[in-house]
């Protein structure tokens, strides 16, 4: 086999320098769900590839506030604060629904409710902007994104605090050309799974956190 005959032909890939550009091929709805660790970092890998080339990339986070075996700051936020063209929003509160961990339960609500709400203003915005375009990469994501990630939206339903009827009616009333990636729950999210264009089941085998192991910084957080 001679370098011609491989696929990156021989040559070692080098990095370039980010510019603003439009997708080509972006307007799926992907969905991460199940009961192994890796829907954020999948979704947010997937963030960190499209910022790469250039795309604007939103992610807005429901239910991921702090908790006694976090820290609040994730070593993700100081990462896409780095990445050009890359933002994200927190809309979690402390602790977690329904596990009577001291957390007030209409927190969480009015928190989920509120993200919803933001979902909504996103999705819209993309829809009155030219998403065949490229964007500021400083800009705002009001101004319009390519991908937009709601992230643990899937658990925020799951629990009722939005309801699965109102996601179905995002995803179908999304701009054609908007990548929108929705996450989490360990449920299958049935009412999902005819209006997406992908759905990934992330399935556990074995996980440190049944022997005990709590949430460890740079892997979980």
């Amino acid at each position: 086999m001679t370098d011609r005959d491989t696929p990156g032909r021989g040559r070692t890939p080098a990095a370039r320098t980010i510019e603003p550009a439009a997708p080509e091929e972006f307007g799926l709805t992907q969905v991460w769900w199940g009961d192994g660790k890796g829907k954020t970092t999948a979704t947010l890998g997937m963030a960190f590839r499209a910022a790469g080339h250039g795309y604007r990339v939103h992610v807005l986070q429901f239910m991921k506030g702090g908790a006694d075996s976090v820290e609040d700051v994730r070593g993700e936020y100081n990462a896409i604060a780095a990445m050009p063209g890359l933002t994200y929003e927190n809309l979690g509160h402390y602790g977690w629904h329904a596990m009577n961990d001291g957390s007030d339960e209409r927190d969480h609500e009015s928190q989920a409710e509120a993200g919803f709400e933001r979902a909504k203003e996103l999705v819209a915005a993309a829809a009155n902007a030219d998403l065949s375009t490229p964007f500021d990469l400083s800009g705002d994501p009001e101004d319009g994104v390519h991908m937009l990630v709601l992230d643990e939206i899937l658990y925020a339903a799951d629990r009722e605090l939005v309801d699965p009827a109102a996601v179905v009616e995002l995803v179908e009333t999304k701009p054609d050309d908007l990548e929108l990636v929705l996450s989490g729950s360990h449920a299958r999210p049935d009412y999902l799974v005819d209006s997406a264009d992908l759905v990934t089941n992330v399935r556990k085998e074995k996980h440190p956190i049944d022997a005990g192991q709590r949430a460890r910084k740079g892997t979980e957080y």
